[in-house]
């Protein structure tokens, strides 16, 4: 199978309630950095060009219609095949991709991941505007995987406006503009809008092109009274000391966010799309701003369970309360498992599950820990610890922990060593995995998909039926697990 169906049991029993986020369709916090093309003919009469841009013009193709093939993850390490896509379209793979949300489960999230990153033939509309590589690249952004849609656009060559849109903003997030900056000077066809012009020429030095461009825009009206305030502040913020901050409305962009970054008035993320929170992981934000960021990002899949162990060890909390007791709880669970002391344990071992759970960080939880647990000599009885393996890739290993197991462990359990039969299901979801075990036809939902050979499509359907399902439709959780189990196998490769 692709997933692992008894943590992915567990994951939608523990989850309850909390799954309640947003689609991931509306990127709508993109900065206006690069004009339309009416306002591009319009700028390049006036003469303040040569202030922002080089004479010269360099033109890098796409290299066509192959923008769709751009991935990160060769077939050698998904195990998909390299024509999933090949009887779809680029607009319905996109509208699929788009549709898809934030708060997926964690094995759902890992499919969507490789889904998104893996190096596969374009479908065969797709054409030079790349709309399926954008929609992939919007998804990453919108689950705040930065790092992996900077190095997806970099392979992408981001000389195309919306291309350059989501590279400029992605690199600004994580303080790497100065890339996207040097691309603006080799390729001014891209036609910058002021306020990025301006942000730029700062960046690489030239204060007085960047302090005349600014001036010749509030002149002829290129920019509104706020956008002129911050930038003039942006540019020289010894002139403004004691004036208050523009206001920069409701609508806060990357680009706006490291101006107001820039002048001592940064904005908290903790309200921003989730993709900002990677502004709070470099190391000059306080360690609360990287604690709190780096759980936003792991609830995503954005970021890896070692990165934030490596955040929550990263000092010794000096408060408590909120997020100090559970990096206070994770860390004690932390000692006494590199101590061994397996009594230490079991007594730090609730709380450290409870804080996961209050941060809903389970899965990570379980990710760090699972081994080390089962590691322990002499393992006593333990509620949490029963939670944690059957989350974890080792879940086969639970039952020896449970002298007397409850009847939703017991189901798990049997299902654990393979037994699909007798198992007896105690509550619905339990029954919906159970038949989504059992059976032995692809769902009518998804039948009409495989059969004509888009199993992409048909894998990014499943994505969202369980998803929805572990809401209450169990009627989709069934015929999500029957389509994984039934058609694909575990490293992916189809039937």
């Amino acid at each position: 199978m692709l997933i692992k169906t008894v943590p992915l049991f567990s994951a939608i029993w523990f989850a309850g309630a909390a799954l309640a986020q947003d689609p991931l369709s509306a990127i709508d916090w993109l900065s206006d950095s690069v004009a339309e093309p009416a306002e591009s003919a319009q700028i390049e009469e006036t003469d303040i060009t040569s202030n922002a841009l080089p004479q010269s013009v360099s033109v890098t193709a796409l290299g066509g219609p192959k923008i769709d093939a751009v991935g990160l993850l060769p077939v050698s390490v998904t195990g998909l095949p390299r024509d999933l896509w090949a009887n779809s379209t680029a607009v319905d793979i996109a509208r699929r991709i788009r549709a898809e949300r934030t708060d997926l489960l964690p094995a759902m999230q890992d499919l969507l991941y490789t889904l998104l990153l893996a190096e596969l033939d374009p479908p065969a509309d797709s054409g030079v505007a790349g709309d399926l590589f954008l929609a992939k690249i919007d998804t990453l952004l919108g689950l705040g995987a930065i790092e992996p849609a900077l190095a997806m656009l970099e392979r992408a060559n981001p000389t195309q406006p919306e291309l350059f849109r989501r590279y400029f903003d992605a690199a600004l997030l994580v303080g790497q503009e100065d890339k996207p900056c040097a691309l603006l000077q080799e390729a001014p066809e891209l036609s910058p809008t002021f306020p990025a012009r301006i942000f730029c020429l700062a960046r690489t030095g030239d204060w007085n092109a960047a302090a005349l461009t600014l001036e010749t825009a509030q002149v002829l009206g290129f920019l509104s009274e706020e956008e002129g305030h911050l930038l003039a502040r942006f540019l020289d913020p010894h002139l403004f000391d004691g004036q208050p901050v523009p206001d920069v409305g409701n609508r806060i962009t990357p680009l706006t966010f490291r101006l107001l970054e820039s002048i001592g008035e940064g904005v908290p993320t903790t309200q921003l799309p989730v993709a900002f929170a990677n502004a709070d992981l470099d190391e000059n934000a306080g360690w609360k701003a990287q604690i709190e960021a780096s759980e936003r990002l792991v609830r995503t899949g954005a970021l890896s369970a070692n990165q934030l162990l490596g955040v929550y060890l990263a000092g010794r909390p000096a408060a408590s309360g909120g997020v100090w007791n559970r990096v206070k709880a994770i860390q004690d669970l932390n000692d006494a498992l590199s101590k061994g002391d397996a009594e230490l344990v079991t007594e730090m071992l609730p709380a450290a599950w409870a804080a996961a759970s209050e941060a809903e960080i389970e899965t990570t939880f379980a990710v760090l820990f699972a081994e080390q647990l089962l590691g322990l000599p002499g393992q006593p009885e333990s509620q949490a610890a029963i939670n944690v393996v059957l989350l974890s890739e080792l879940f086969e290993n639970a039952g020896p922990l449970a002298r007397t197991p409850s009847a939703n462990q017991a189901f798990l359990f049997e299902i654990a060593q393979g037994d699909v039969t007798s198992a007896p299901a105690q509550n619905g979801f339990a029954t919906a995995i159970k038949d989504g075990f059992n059976a032995t036809e692809i769902p009518t939902r998804l039948k009409s998909l495989t059969d004509n050979g888009r199993l992409g499509e048909a894998m990014l359907r499943a994505i969202e039926l369980l998803t929805e399902g572990s809401r209450g439709d169990l009627d989709e959780v069934t015929d999500a697990l029957a389509f994984f189990q039934k058609k694909i196998d575990f490293l992916g490769k189809s039937e």
